[in-house]
């Protein structure tokens, strides 16, 4: 009997060991892309679309586009924002020296649904010459569907200030919201390439004389590249179809 129920007790205890590893094993994050990499996941009317994993005060390009919802107090500080570290909205506060804070929360920028503020960074402060923000809204109103409006935003702006590039972060995660990566990153392609579209339409009836725009670099954190990559790579697909 004394054999029997020692025999239990060590299977019981392999079971355990098992289970916990299995565990365990689910529990390890997902693998992360080095900060600097770059992929073009292709190229839409003459458009490469290029993802970085970079902050939006690092991106090397001609206008620098980050969004932010309407200011609740430490929003970019909250426990469900990304860790300081790997946080684009915090790095981009860093830059400025505080003041995409103090900007939003003094209320010169309200961050409204689809509001806009072009920012001319100090000399140095970062790698774009021009920051523009773009608001997202209520953050509790939040839905996927509003990037395309966003994307085509950002890229009606960029011609307007007659720039030939410019790198885009969503910064949703930045700002803790638990949004479904590849959709939001197919959406703002699909919103880019609208706005360009209609910009060629009006270059052809000679009413716009506007650069052409020729790379979009669309900024993930580590852990997202690869998710928002698939989003970038289907959204192609689907435009190029029409």
């Amino acid at each position: 009997m004394k054999n029997i129920l020692k025999q239990s007790l060590v299977i019981a205890a392999l079971a355990f060991s098992t289970i916990t590893l299995a565990q365990a094993t689910t529990a390890i994050p997902a693998k992360t892309t080095a900060v600097g990499t770059s992929k073009n996941w292709g190229s839409v009317d003459g458009i490469s679309m290029i993802g970085l994993v970079q902050g939006p005060s690092s991106a090397d390009a001609q206008l620098q586009v980050a969004c932010v919802f309407e200011y609740t107090e430490g929003d970019i500080h909250s426990a469900q924002a990304l860790p300081a570290k790997v946080n684009g909205l915090v790095h981009l506060d860093d830059a400025l020296k505080g003041e995409l804070t103090n900007i939003r929360k003094s209320g010169q920028f309200q961050g409204h649904s689809l509001e806009t503020i072009l920012i001319t960074p100090p000399a140095g402060s970062m790698s774009a010459k021009k920051l523009l923000l773009i608001g997202l809204g209520d953050r509790n109103k939040f839905t996927p569907d509003l990037m395309t409006s966003v994307g085509e935003v950002a890229a009606r702006e960029a011609m307007r200030l007659g720039v030939t590039n410019f790198a885009f972060a969503s910064d949703l995660k930045d700002a803790g919201i638990d949004s479904p990566t590849a959709l939001v990153a197919g959406n703002v392609v699909k919103g880019i390439v609208h706005a360009n579209r209609a910009e060629n339409y009006l270059k052809d009836h000679k009413l716009s004389t506007t650069k052409k725009l020729e790379k979009v670099y669309l900024l993930a954190g580590p852990a997202f590249f690869e998710t928002a990559g698939g989003g970038i790579a289907d959204a192609i697909s689907e435009v190029q179809k029409k």
